[in-house]
């Protein structure tokens, strides 16, 4: 629109009745929705800007295409934007993206999460995991101190499955077996007293000293001392790796001793279970593929340790080391 053109609509704007002004604003908030994105991504990638196909940090701008300005690079020749190479690179309506991360947040379930964006429900569905699918990997290099382990149940979920390998069952179902079976996903948490978390889902049945190195050995300090319940597989891992343990049996009550280091219980690891558990009750079940973003978008939210657009969005797109 040409200057004074624009000038002759702006002036006409305090005549608007209040019906027409908030048609207006609803109008423009996508626009601004998508000012306010790209010029994040800008601030997010401007101390770290690099080639997605080579890491050459040298580059130079090379027009705009789709609101996003396109840069080259100088030993490669390709051309790409503050988007490729991630998870959101190629997503739609930017101009709402502010608002769904918003509801990100805000752990909305995803039908009421596309009632307030203003997108179908499967858009949002799609936009949650391509959104967590980098917030699974922001976790903790190490957990020190007094570590504290143990793991969850849930029942496996093929929820979305095109094809079933088991017979269907009713929603909110229950597994077919009693106690510990390969219909339950275990969900492996370790947690040290300074908040510092690390899970992982290790499969399905109980848990096994082998899963125990896979994912637990690589985050856990030489020097920790591991508290756990009295599973089996915990004592065995630490032989196996010289690590320190001790353990609480809580299928006789204790659930507090005195230790030398300090005292010995699960309670905050068992307290992490329990909000977990609360927290993944508003979405009525979850399907087991997608079970490392839950847990991811938990951690993320826990104890408000991600509570801006800007952190989750850093994350969203592959920069994980976030300011705190």
């Amino acid at each position: 629109m040409r200057v004074p053109r624009f000038q002759k609509w702006f002036d006409k704007l305090p005549s608007l009745n209040q019906p027409q002004r908030l048609r207006v604003l609803d109008a423009l908030r996508p626009a601004a929705g998508l000012a306010q994105i790209v010029a994040l991504l800008t601030v997010i990638r401007a101390a770290d800007r690099r080639c997605p196909r080579c890491a050459s940090p040298s580059w130079h701008r090379h027009g705009h295409a789709n609101d996003l300005q396109r840069y080259r690079c100088r030993q490669c020749g390709r051309t790409y934007n503050d988007l490729s190479g991630t998870p959101l690179a190629r997503l739609r309506l930017r101009g709402k993206w502010l608002d769904y991360l918003q509801a990100l947040l805000a752990s909305r379930p995803v039908r009421a999460a596309a009632s307030e964006v203003g997108v179908h429900r499967n858009t949002a569905f799609r936009w949650r995991h391509r959104f967590l699918d980098q917030v699974k990997h922001d976790r903790p290099a190490r957990l020190s101190g007094i570590v504290e382990a143990d793991e969850m149940f849930l029942l496996e979920s093929q929820k979305g499955a095109r094809k079933l390998d088991r017979p269907p069952r009713k929603r909110g179902g229950a597994a077919s077996r009693r106690g510990i079976s390969r219909e339950l996903d275990c969900i492996l948490v370790a947690r040290d007293r300074g908040g510092q978390t690390i899970d992982a889902v290790t499969g399905r049945g109980a848990l096994s000293a082998r899963q125990l190195t896979r994912h637990l050995l690589p985050k856990l300090d030489p020097q920790a001392l591991l508290v756990t319940d009295s599973n089996a597989a915990y004592r065995a891992f630490c032989r196996q790796h010289g690590i320190a343990h001790e353990a609480v049996n809580l299928r006789a009550g204790v659930r507090v001793r005195a230790g030398a280091s300090g005292a010995i219980h699960v309670q905050n690891v068992n307290a992490y279970h329990h909000r977990f558990r609360d927290w993944l009750a508003r979405f009525h079940g979850v399907a087991s593929r997608y079970l490392p973003n839950y847990l991811g978008w938990r951690w993320a939210l826990d104890g408000g340790r991600i509570n801006t657009i800007e952190q989750l969005l850093r994350i969203a797109i592959g920069v994980i080391n976030i300011e705190r």
